[in-house]
């Protein structure tokens, strides 16, 4: 069974931008006010395979813009780690 982007990929009439745009999804964090900083430290540590620095500096971007894309990658890639970080209460999206 293909994929979306095997599918996409095969379409003649898929541009490179859409293909470009399906492979870099952004898995973005919203802020809220309920998750503590070393909360959200730690998910992104272990779902997210952040080192500790950026970890801290996400979450503080997160506090102080109100979201921050913590990854780029496709779908597939995106999914395992929006779904563990929904799991443990943080607002996520892929865009």
């Amino acid at each position: 069974m293909k994929n979306n982007t095997e599918t996409l990929l095969e379409n003649e009439t898929t541009s490179k931008e859409e293909i470009k745009q399906l492979l870099e999804l952004k898995l973005v964090i919203y802020n809220d006010d309920v998750n503590t900083f070393q909360h959200v430290i730690e998910c992104l540590i272990e779902y997210c395979n952040h080192s500790s620095e950026q970890a801290e500096q996400c979450a503080y971007i997160i506090h102080r813009k109100g979201k921050y894309c913590v990854k780029n990658g496709s779908f597939e890639k995106l999914k395992p780690m929006a779904e563990a970080l929904l799991k443990n209460d943080l607002s996520v999206k892929i865009e």
